[in-house]
């Protein structure tokens, strides 16, 4: 007999019984032996603490997701026993399936690979485990002339292979999976797509298969109405309906060109980010678009980035466009003696960047080749650490705040204990660093997730994602640590005995990317921004071209204001124009009659609300003020 904690209650059991023999309820799904996530089919072999875990679980969701690609990829196989498999892993929301196929799969097929599932599932197959030696899975996998899974087999190093069996369907997969197929319940193909293999456009393209899965129907059904209304948000979508901006074939993908209202709205943002900027102490650079090729070999970013990189002969020589704006900013700040007094010196730039990504990942506003990264970089002493960041988490909060984002996801991303030689930095530098992370976070009872293994190799840093209208996740602030290119420039200063010491270096971007921070907020808002950052505010709309002439005299009374207000006199029916107004989501209409004119008033429309009722000008004034927050 062996002892085992399961849920924190005691056992003793039989070496070998297996976990499931102890697990009544049907919602666990799988479970974490001593730390390490397990079939419940397992045999339990030696003393363990072991706990459940269901769909609410991250890991839970994502080896739920797994199996539905696993019951996909069967069902596809009984229909078309041509097609050959690839990959089918869980993704953030869901799953996929890449499939082979001479001919793209249709909506039609969609159906009958469900009603397939809906079949397995019904039959309650079991995920069983298998374990073979290698040169054996190889020869099984040419039975079936399963090319690409000989392919992945040839990256794996390990000698015995671990594959689960459903029946006569085989895969290759770590695992672990829930324990029978009827564990999938309420699930929906959502598309098809096309996807190079492995992501090299010199691959054969496949036919990749999304689609999701929820232990209950309500959970699906209110997935499913949120995939309708972010359809409904699609950036891409109200970004062209809108006229905010266009990316043009004739220019190349990536390349964003913004109309005026998409632009007046950029410029709002960086407008606001200099102005709160300049109060935060951050002194404002600029830097070219390009540079000499030793200065990115000098980086690293050369050895480690070229092929995001464009790189332009000339002269004999390499420039490239700059993928980041570090560089710069370290030149900016070595161009003279600093003193320990200079610090903490604080450089930002709103720069524009180039990056080389792949065409089948570029995505509207998302994904960008040319790109306006919000970066600065803080220049400081090691005792400065802390201070700086909770500034730099102060200014964040204010910053997502006026946007409208209240609700973040943080992570604290670290390095993995186990191989400190993958980073750059000494034990002491890291410690340092990363305990001025989390003491800043702590200062502003800010909760987060420590990620062991995530931080990059040259510092820890914290990320934050916001949370949308839809609780979608969206990624924008960054505060990294650089022990990489302090080194490499020889950043240093002068303390108060004269000596030279090496700075500490922090980069952070508060939005991120602008044309990425842009995708977002035409999402959150669903195109209907708020008053401040409207390209146009307010309508005015004469019903008869009787009162024109009043109608005038509201828009220059509303610039004066400093409105962004529009003036609509055309011949069309006075409905037409409200209606057109409010698919233009335009914050408000002012409506004037005969009655309006000779009374010196104004009927109110706003977005969303519809009639407000009648009010005089300065009524109407004072409720923009105090929705704008007493400013414009």
């Amino acid at each position: 007999m062996i002892k085992v904690v399961l849920n924190g209650k005691k056992y003793k059991v039989e070496r070998g019984d297996r976990i499931s023999a102890f697990v009544q309820n049907k919602q666990y799904i799988a479970a974490l032996m001593n730390n390490v996530l397990s079939d419940l089919n397992s045999p339990i072999n030696e003393a363990a603490t072991i706990e459940t875990i269901d769909f609410t679980h991250e890991a839970g969701r994502q080896i739920y997701w797994h199996s539905a690609s696993h019951i996909m990829a069967m069902a596809v196989k009984e229909l078309f026993p041509d097609v050959k498999l690839a990959i089918g892993p869980a993704i953030d929301h869901g799953f996929y399936y890449d499939f082979d196929t001479k001919t793209p799969f249709s909506p039609a097929d969609l159906e009958k690979i469900e009603q397939k599932m809906r079949e397995i599932v019904k039959k309650n197959i079991p995920f069983e485990k298998i374990i073979m030696k290698k040169n054996a899975v190889q020869e099984f996998f040419s039975r079936r002339q399963e090319t690409y899974k000989l392919e992945l087999l040839k990256d794996i190093e390990d000698q015995e292979i671990r594959l689960y069996r459903n029946n006569e369907f085989v895969d290759l997969c770590r695992g672990p999976h829930v324990p029978s197929t009827g564990y999938i319940h309420a699930f929906k193909l959502l598309s098809v797509a096309g996807a190079y293999w492995r992501g090299d456009v010199s691959q054969p393209m496949l036919s990749r298969i999304y689609g999701i899965a929820f232990p209950t129907t309500d959970q699906l059904t209110e997935y499913l109405k949120n995939i309708e209304e972010a359809k409904q948000r699609d950036h891409r979508k109200l970004g062209s309906e809108l006229e905010l901006f266009s990316i043009f074939e004739e220019a190349g993908p990536g390349l964003v060109f913004w109309h005026p209202k998409g632009a007046l709205i950029k410029r709002l943002i960086e407008r606001y980010w200099i102005q709160i900027h300049e109060e935060a102490g951050y002194l404002l650079v600029s830097t070219p678009h390009i540079a000499r090729g030793h200065l990115w070999h000098q980086s690293g970013h050369y050895d480690f980035y070229r092929d995001n990189m464009f790189i332009l002969p000339i002269e004999d020589e390499e420039y490239i466009l700059k993928p980041m704006n570090c560089p710069g900013h370290i030149l900016i700040f070595k161009s003279k003696v600093r003193s320990y007094r200079d610090l903490p010196l604080k450089f930002a730039e709103l720069g524009q960047v180039y990056r080389n990504e792949l065409s089948g990942t570029l995505q509207g506003l998302l994904r960008v080749r040319g790109i306006t990264i919000d970066d600065g970089h803080i220049f400081c002493q090691p005792d400065q650490i802390e201070e700086e960041i909770v500034h730099v988490l102060e200014l964040t909060l204010k910053m997502l705040h006026k946007f409208g984002f209240d609700d973040f996801k943080i992570s604290l991303s670290v390095r993995d204990p186990k191989t400190p030689e993958k980073y750059l930095g000494s034990d002491e530098e890291w410690e340092r660093a990363e305990k001025g992370l989390v003491a800043a976070l702590k200062s502003k009872n800010l909760e987060y997730v420590r990620e062991e293994g995530e931080a990059v190799f040259y510092g820890p840093k914290i990320d934050i994602k916001l949370l949308d209208a839809l609780g979608r996740e969206w990624q924008a602030t960054t505060i990294q640590f650089d022990f990489n290119l302090p080194k490499r420039f020889a950043i240093e200063y002068r303390d108060k005995d004269g000596q030279h010491k090496e700075v500490v270096a922090i980069h952070r971007a508060i939005l991120g990317s602008i044309e990425r921070f842009m995708g977002c907020l035409i999402e959150h808002y669903k195109g209907a921004f708020p008053l401040w950052l409207a390209p146009i505010q307010v309508a005015i709309m004469p019903i008869t071209n009787k009162q024109n002439a009043y109608a005038k005299r509201l828009h220059t009374r509303c610039a004066r204001h400093g409105l962004r207000a529009e003036l609509d006199a055309r011949s069309e029916k006075i409905n037409y124009r409200i209606r057109e107004a409010e698919v233009n989501k335009i914050p408000y209409v002012l409506v004037v009659g005969k009655r309006e004119a000779d009374k010196k008033t104004v009927s109110v429309r706003k977005h969303g609300k519809g009639d407000l009722g009648e009010m005089n000008i300065k009524k109407f004034f004072d409720l923009l003020k105090k929705e704008q927050g007493g400013g414009n």
